[in-house]
């Protein structure tokens, strides 16, 4: 098992940047496939970018193609979503999310996400 703390949230003006860090507990981190994820207010949650177990491959939604950035340090057990030129249309919480895979690619599905953080608010100001 692995347990997610998220951090890094907060109040930032449109344009601005912001590095949400997700550490995770355990010792087996380099096995776990990692993703952030946000919903914002009456929408469905959805993937923002992903990484493999390794972090040799990783996956951006399209909107935030270009602006934002994954990373994962398996010797620091963290996983890391640098945030730059925010909008308002990035506002919402983010999660950080695990799963434990044995294939080293990242993982897309939601569903098959079995560990979740508690969620960091991130809200950007017009």
């Amino acid at each position: 098992q692995v347990q997610l703390v998220e951090s890094g949230g907060g109040l930032v003006q449109t344009g601005g940047s912001l590095r949400l860090a997700c550490a995770a507990s355990g010792r087996t981190f380099s096995s776990y496939a990692m993703g952030w994820f946000r919903q914002a207010p009456g929408k469905e949650r959805e993937i923002v970018a992903a990484v493999s177990r390794g972090g040799a491959r990783t996956y951006y939604a399209n909107s935030v193609k270009g602006r934002f950035t994954i990373s994962r340090d398996n010797a620091q057990n963290v996983v890391l979503l640098q945030m730059n030129s925010l909008q308002p249309e990035d506002t919402a919480v983010y999660y950080c999310a695990g799963t434990l895979t044995t294939v080293s690619d990242y993982v897309l599905d939601l569903k098959r996400y079995a560990y979740w953080g508690q969620g960091t608010q991130v809200t950007v100001s017009s």
